[in-house]
């Protein structure tokens, strides 16, 4: 009768752990350390309190990524901007061939050279590019 009773007992719930973390320590900070604390805990960006303290204490190395929001957004412009460079690159192929094609060689000449001319403003316009993105890495992405 007693395995019958055994039989019917259901256990419902969570599975317990193999190993449960009951060990509890408590500390105590006053204002200032309870600031820098809270501060690198932020820089970690762990989410949970315990394994912050336990990765500190275990010397186990504690993942701080710093996102630099004006070179996110310096990085996103200069992507569209060589984008637009690709665009006109493609448009400058097809005013060739439609000159070629479509106007006698002195008409085409003429605007071939204006359009020269504004290829090389455009070459101006891209190495000062390149002379500020050289001068933005150095003082504000430090690569060591």
């Amino acid at each position: 009768m007693e395995e019958k009773n055994r039989k019917q007992i259901r256990r419902t719930g969570r599975k317990p752990k193999n190993d449960p973390a009951v060990n509890r320590y408590s500390i105590n900070l006053n204002a200032e350390d309870n600031a820098k604390f809270l501060a690198l805990f932020d820089q970690s960006g762990m989410k949970v309190m315990a394994h912050f303290i336990t990765a500190c204490i275990f010397q186990k190395t504690v993942k701080t990524v710093k996102i630099d929001m004006n070179a996110v957004e310096y990085h996103t412009g200069l992507t569209k901007f060589f984008g637009q460079f690709r665009g006109i690159a493609t448009n400058y192929n097809q005013i060739v061939k439609l000159l070629n094609a479509n106007f006698s060689d002195k008409k085409a000449s003429a605007y071939l050279y204006k359009l020269e001319k504004q290829t090389a403003e455009m070459k101006e316009l891209l190495l000062k590019v390149l002379i500020l993105s050289d001068e933005f890495e150095k003082k504000y992405l430090n690569k060591e």
